[in-house]
């Protein structure tokens, strides 16, 4: 087949001073390369006439039959979308027109060629230049092919022994390699001229299913040719295989295109969405030199909840209305791709961070029309990560995984949109190496990973009430490692799940050992996110306690206020049953996100903790007390106690006490200790409950 692709772009958009003085030099090749085909491809057509041979085959009928199927095959070819998303299409009359140039020479095979170009031109709706550069181009490869066939002069009619047959084929074989050579060529140097391509890039071949397709069509001709010599009549049967050969081509097609779609919303999938990134940024090429792009990844909040509700099938058809309006808001040269489950992307030729914020901008808008489903109007949300190419990655691995990171910034956050920003990725190399490490002495039980106990302080009576489980891990070559650092790369991960359940095990059977030791302080551990939309924590923690004896107000759990800007209605169910079971809840870190009052007001809440960030200011900072003392007032209203975290001086107490915080912990009162040195220290210290 010939490969009949859509014409190379002349322009490349400006990227860089020297980009723009390259690109503007690409007319010129472009149109040289043009004129240089044309022109060869005349001057086979006057040789040709000048040795007599261009009307050989106008007296044999034979030639007007193939002349005629060869327009008829191009007329009726299949075109289907090629790797890059342009038109292909599968041009048959190769078959015919080189079984001419065996039966009648060059002259003929080159008018005949020219006019099935015409043909195909007609149906891919080129200009005349581009249908004279396409015949320019048969022409050449044909004349190539013709100098071998002069060289070899195959005459299988005539010919007498087996080493006149063997010299037949070889020279139809060789004249067919040679054409695939020529076309090869003339393709390098298309693709040098339109888009610049050199050294190694320059001389990469076409591929393999191309070449193979060529290669059939080639060899076919010359049955055709013999089937002439014989009967005319015998000309037609060549449909036969040509239409094999193209119902094969089709259903390839078809199999490469379902590999590149998703069968529910149409738009492209994942390998579709690479294929997308690689025509705007191709592979190879000086990064510095390509055009940029954004890469905007998509993900619906709430969609669960129309699945548990409404059905699968109610599910699929919002996915199908996702999937139209975010077509309808994408510019010229974008594509939108589904991922899976309620997750879409989208690449776009934008310049600018700003430029893919208004594109994201634009996306949200085309969601915020509810979708009318089974007479009842479902609103349509999501969280939106934008990653830049080449600013935030070149391949499409890396910008893919950075839009990835600040999608979920965004959905955590509760923000329609975010950027993604190097500081915010805890996802380096280094970081998931440390990651695994940790995950491995997790499994192995080592005593690195151990808990230790923080205590907690009653500013009015200086009883201590309780501690915090703290996790603690010494890294076999690195050391300690800091907690935040370590919960940081571990959050979003199932390593939480399994820090989760080694603190729940660990909390609780330190509870029962210091029972029996006749203590009895209220321990607090920390939970994420994830293990807040199931069941398991629940069930866990109620199998410990029972198995130890443990009473439930003894274990409190502590979930980062950041938690309630993710899905709250998700949340509460499983913190309502934590606070069913007679666990304590308490909000961490409160003044670093950006929960609601309401908030507070629905969840059964013992306990709020102050940001170690405004404790450790209400000293000198006037903002940093205002923020203490209101959120003092505002947990005394709604009946919660206030916990003041990273107290590390007298002074900074006094002014929590004054402020009416009820508890304290830091360094001024004692690290965290191992919960076998508990007891010991509590016998030192001079009050606790």
């Amino acid at each position: 087949m010939f490969r009949v692709e859509a014409p190379p772009a002349l322009l490349t958009p400006r990227v860089g001073a020297a980009a723009q003085g390259f690109a503007r030099s690409r007319p010129r090749a472009l149109a040289a390369y043009a004129v240089g085909v044309v022109l060869l491809g005349l001057l086979g057509l006057a040789l040709s006439a000048f040795a007599g041979e261009l009307s050989d085959g106008f007296g044999h009928p034979e030639f007007w039959l193939m002349a005629g199927l060869a327009l008829v095959a191009d007329a009726r070819a299949f075109i289907a979308l090629g790797r890059h998303g342009k038109p292909v299409m599968i041009c048959p009359s190769l078959c015919f027109t080189f079984a001419i140039l065996l039966c009648w020479g060059l002259g003929p095979a080159i008018l005949v060629q020219a006019a099935a170009a015409g043909v195909v031109a007609w149906r891919m709706r080129y200009p005349a230049g581009r249908a004279a550069v396409m015949a320019g181009q048969f022409a050449v490869a044909t004349a190539a092919a013709f100098g071998v066939l002069v060289i070899g002069r195959p005459d299988p009619f005539n010919s007498i022994g087996t080493v006149d047959a063997v010299r037949d084929a070889v020279s139809v074989i060789a004249a067919a390699a040679v054409w695939l050579i020529a076309y090869q060529l003339l393709r390098t140097a298309a693709g040098l001229a339109s888009r610049g391509r050199t050294g190694v890039q320059m001389l990469r071949p076409a591929p393999a299913y191309e070449l193979l397709s060529i290669a059939a069509l080639l060899l076919l001709s010359p049955l055709l040719a013999v089937a002439a010599h014989v009967s005319a009549a015998f000309v037609p049967l060549v449909f036969v295989p040509l239409y094999a050969f193209e119902r094969m081509a089709r259903l390839s097609a078809e199999r490469d295109l379902t590999a590149r779609r998703d069968p529910l919303t149409d738009l492209a999938n994942r390998t579709g969405l690479r294929a997308a990134f690689g025509r705007l940024r191709r592979e190879g090429r000086d990064p510095a030199q390509e055009p940029p792009l954004a890469m905007l990844l998509l993900d619906l909040n709430r969609f669960k909840y129309v699945n548990d509700a409404l059905g699968h099938e109610v599910g699929d058809r919002l996915l199908i209305a996702v999937g139209h309006r975010l077509l309808a808001a994408l510019p010229t040269g974008a594509t939108a791709a589904r991922l899976g489950g309620d997750e879409f992307a989208v690449v776009a030729p934008v310049s600018t961070e700003t430029e893919a914020r208004r594109l994201a901008e634009k996306v949200t808008e085309a969601m915020a029309t509810p979708v009318i489903l089974d007479g009842l109007q479902v609103d349509i949300t999501g969280s939106i990560g934008i990653a830049m190419a080449p600013r935030d990655g070149t391949d499409f691995a890396t910008v893919m995984r950075h839009a990835d990171v600040a999608m979920y910034l965004a959905k955590q956050r509760g923000w329609p949109i975010q950027a993604y920003r190097a500081e915010d990725d805890h996802n380096s190399p280094e970081r998931l190496a440390l990651l695994t490490d940790f995950r491995r002495a997790l499994d192995s039980g080592e005593d690195a990973v151990a808990l230790h106990y923080q205590p907690q302080i009653d500013l009015a009576t200086g009883k201590v009430v309780g501690f915090e489980a703290l996790l603690r891990w010494k890294h076999p070559s690195q050391g300690a490692i800091p907690p935040a650092d370590l919960l940081r790369i571990a959050e979003h991960t199932p390593v939480m799940g399994m820090i989760t359940q080694r603190v729940i095990d660990e909390v609780v059977a330190q509870q029962a050992r210091w029972l029996a030791a006749g203590v009895s302080l209220r321990t607090s551990l920390n939970v994420s996110i994830r293990d807040l939309h199931g069941d398991e924590i629940i069930t866990q923690l109620t199998e410990r306690l029972a198995e130890h004896k443990v009473p439930p107000e003894l274990i409190q759990v502590e979930i980062t206020e950041s938690a309630l800007t993710a899905d709250l209605a998700q949340l509460r169910d499983t913190i309502e049953k934590l606070a069913a079971a007679g666990v304590a809840i308490s909000l961490d870190d409160f003044g670093t996100g950006y929960s609601s009052l309401q908030h507070l007001r629905r969840l059964p809440l013992r306990e709020i903790k102050i940001d170690r960030s405004f404790v450790a200011g209400i000293a000198h900072n006037a903002d940093d007390a205002v923020i203490v003392r209101s959120t003092v007032d505002l947990a005394r209203a709604l009946g919660l106690r206030v916990v003041g975290e990273g107290v590390e001086n007298r002074y900074t107490a006094r002014l929590l006490t004054e402020a009416g915080c009820d508890l304290a912990q830091g360094y001024l009162y004692a690290p965290a200790m191992p919960g076998d040195s508990v007891v010991a220290w509590l016998g030192r210290h001079t009050t606790h409950a």
